[in-house]
């Protein structure tokens, strides 16, 4: 249940959120503006703007997953400032997600899941998911979601959650 949790759902949001980023470039186009605008706009003073909530959303799915199978997650520096270097970050991201596999999830679910920041606390990789990873991963998407709104970007609630796996009888 993991697995499908974080790679398969993770997967899916960061694949929406790219292309979240292609209609605000071609917003940008159109209204005939920098994107730079876009990418660094933000809710409110004291909240990350766009290209922090994509990076964060990056780095969400990736340790979490490699958290809870105790692989090696991709480096990242925190240095994009471009739409093509975000969308390069996201593509990384996904590729990454796309090795994993159902059985790397074995034994993650009474893992011991700790962040330097938790001060020698510790969730089990049940919990680190359900409580924390999922959670934030949704913050961050959607606060790029909503930057991106607010900004009149057209986006309505099917660009956020994607393709549906509808089933017929």
């Amino acid at each position: 249940m993991l697995y499908e949790l974080t790679v398969i759902q993770f997967s899916k949001m960061l694949t929406n959120l790219d292309q979240l980023l292609d209609k605000a470039s071609a917003y940008a186009d159109t209204k005939k503006f920098n994107l730079d605008v876009l990418l660094n706009a933000r809710l409110a003073p004291d909240q990350f703007h766009l290209i922090r909530q994509v990076q964060i959303a990056c780095d969400t799915a990736k340790l979490a997953v490699a958290r809870l199978t105790g692989k090696t997650a991709p480096v990242h520096e925190d240095t994009e400032t471009t739409l093509a270097e975000l969308k390069a970050r996201i593509n990384d991201v996904v590729h990454y997600l796309a090795s994993m596999t159902p059985q790397d999830f074995d034994g993650a679910k009474e893992r011991h899941v700790s962040q330097p920041r938790w001060e020698g606390k510790y969730l089990t990789g049940f919990d680190y998911a359900i409580q924390h990873a999922i959670p934030n991963l949704y913050f961050h998407v959607t606060t790029a979601y909503a930057i991106l709104r607010h900004n009149g970007v057209d986006l309505g609630k099917k660009d956020y959650l994607g393709a549906m796996p509808f089933k017929t009888e």
